[in-house]
């Protein structure tokens, strides 16, 4: 009988630690965060990817309660910042806000540091920002369809300027010149300034840009305007078609900001982050200032940011490829 009573005592308590086990959150999750966070961004401050972690570093802070820190680790094309995610600790304590280059230089470099599919993982879709086409003042063209006119023409003579070799930029240039059967040529630089210095000054003829670069110079009539990558037009810049609306069927580029962690970091915590950066992305404050720079809020899940990753991944593939890019 002693025994009996001991097994029902045993199962009781058994009983008793698994429904609290259930009522109560998972620890991870509930624990997070313990400590300071820290964003990596894998280039210097005042970047796109910098201002885009600096918008909703004061969000974060507020909503989870911990000092929130943006550590710029430049280089390499940002190699050397996402190396520094990937190898971080998994613990919630390390993310890292990636671009466009984050799935060009899967293909473009043959050997990562990282691997991207088994080191990282997607966290959110910030934002998405579609490139502007700027055009020099004296270029003998003034619209899309009159610069290819006359690239076609003049084999050659158009030239066109990137922030480096194997950027949003320079690709999503390849790109148009693909489908457009056009010879133009690429000058690349260290950097979107020097680039539209030289557009401004006539040295290249044609530049693409996240809008954050091109909005003030193109209001200003320092440079001409003459499309946006995008399948919608950009709110701030109303009077600048798509390129699709002038006749570019199917040409889109893009640069966008994304949230990454460390592979193995608990999934509620991902999840956990990825939800209050969707909030603070989606609140009307970050929106405005979003659209002011040209981009798109999004604010994805984990899962839509992975697939959005691998699709990126692949598209920009064929274009490296197809253009034979090489990094500098």
């Amino acid at each position: 009988m002693p025994h009996a009573r001991l097994s029902r005592r045993a199962f009781n308590l058994s009983a008793a630690v698994a429904a609290v086990s259930v009522a109560a959150p998972s620890l991870g999750q509930s624990a997070w965060p313990s400590k300071p966070i820290r964003i990596v961004v894998p280039y210097t401050p005042g970047g796109f990817t910098d201002q885009m972690a600096r918008l909703i570093q004061p969000g974060l802070q507020s909503r989870l309660g911990q000092t929130v820190i943006v550590d710029n680790k430049p280089g390499a094309n940002s190699l050397i910042g996402v190396d520094a995610v990937a190898k971080a600790a998994p613990d919630g304590s390390t993310f890292g806000v990636v671009i466009a280059a984050f799935a060009a230089n899967t293909t473009l470099y043959p050997k990562l540091p990282y691997d991207p599919r088994k080191d990282l993982v997607g966290v959110s879709l910030m934002g998405v920002s579609p490139l502007l086409a700027a055009v020099n003042n004296d270029a003998p063209f003034k619209t899309a369809k009159e610069l290819i006119d006359y690239a076609r023409a003049n084999p050659g003579k158009v030239s066109f300027g990137s922030s480096g070799n194997g950027s949003a930029a320079h690709l999503t240039s390849e790109l148009w010149k693909s489908l457009t059967k056009t010879y133009m040529i690429h000058i690349p630089y260290r950097g979107a300034v020097p680039a539209l210095t030289d557009l401004m000054g006539g040295q290249i003829q044609l530049f693409f840009d996240a809008p954050t670069g091109l909005i003030n110079q193109g209001k200003a009539g320092k440079v001409r305007l003459i499309g946006v990558a995008s399948e919608r037009r950009l709110p701030v810049l109303p009077d600048v078609p798509t390129f699709i609306e002038q006749g570019f069927p199917g040409f889109t580029g893009s640069t966008w900001a994304g949230m990454l962690a460390p592979a193995g970091t608990p999934r509620d915590i991902v999840k956990r982050m990825s939800e209050e950066v969707a909030r603070i992305i989606k609140s009307d404050e970050t929106k405005a200032k979003l659209e002011a720079m040209g981009t798109f809020p999004a604010g994805s899940t984990p899962e839509e940011f992975d697939a959005f990753i691998a699709a990126e991944t692949a598209k920009w593939a064929q274009v490296i490829k197809t253009a034979g890019v090489k990094p500098d």
